[in-house]
């Protein structure tokens, strides 16, 4: 009679699926960085209403929030080569870039950032806008500049306002990295998925990456607790 959990090789299975670990943490972690200045930067085009970049700003944002992950992932992949074949084609620009030589992670990574950009944007544009309008008055009457004023003044602010919802979008970027294998990045999902094709152990390995998953973000959540904690220890540091 066959067992119902193989506990042996679900042990077995952890260190292999670890080892992986790192790629899912560098496109989390690097997207969740790319994607916070492409949020900022669709965030200040929003609250300066910058003519022509704002509607584009819009329309990029309604597109990723109206579009699954997985198709996102796709037209990056299938779709940043063939625009580089054709810029290279028809105009003979990038002829130094091969695209036969990009690794998958590049792709995942890029699909990310430009995904949690759209997200990250409107965490940031509210943030920015919850801070009282006097703080924006004030560093004007000291003769701050613009680029001053959101430096010391209204970033620390919004910052501290925006942790908790940047860290739900980060806990669900770490999540949604198991779609990468898709594209043929070898993450702890798609270890996951080779071990049990392997070993014809699916139940056990699945349980395995499900609890990682669920370590990893237990730290990630932890972390921002901390972070959020410091970041309010500084905002009343402005405000006094």
């Amino acid at each position: 009679m066959e067992n119902l959990l193989d506990i042996n090789y679900l042990i077995e299975s952890f260190p292999a699926i670890i080892s992986r670990l790192p790629i899912t943490v560098g496109i989390a972690v690097g997207s969740l960085i790319l994607g916070l200045f492409i949020g900022i930067g669709t965030a200040l085009i929003k609250i300066y209403r910058v003519p022509v970049l704002r509607v584009i700003s819009s329309l990029y944002i309604s597109f990723i929030r109206g579009t699954p992950l997985l198709v996102q992932i796709y037209l990056v992949f299938y779709g940043i080569p063939k625009i580089i074949y054709y810029l290279q084609t028809e105009y003979g620009w990038l002829q130094y870039v091969d695209v036969n030589i990009i690794a998958p992670e590049v792709y995942a990574l890029l699909a990310f950032s430009i995904n949690l950009g759209a997200y990250l944007s409107e965490t940031i544009r509210s943030a920015i806008e919850s801070v009282d309008r006097g703080q924006f008055e004030a560093a004007k009457s000291i003769g701050m500049s613009p680029t001053q004023m959101m430096l010391k003044i209204i970033f620390p602010q919004a910052l501290a306002v925006a942790i908790p919802n940047i860290g739900n979008v980060f806990i669900s970027s770490i999540k949604d990295t198991s779609l990468v294998f898709i594209i043929g990045v070898i993450d702890i999902m798609g270890q996951a998925k080779i071990l049990g094709s392997r070993g014809l152990a699916f139940f056990e390995v699945y349980i395995a990456v499900s609890i990682i998953y669920w370590i990893l973000c237990i730290i990630v959540e932890r972390l921002l607790v901390k972070i959020e904690r410091r970041a309010r220890r500084y905002e009343r540091g402005i405000a006094s």
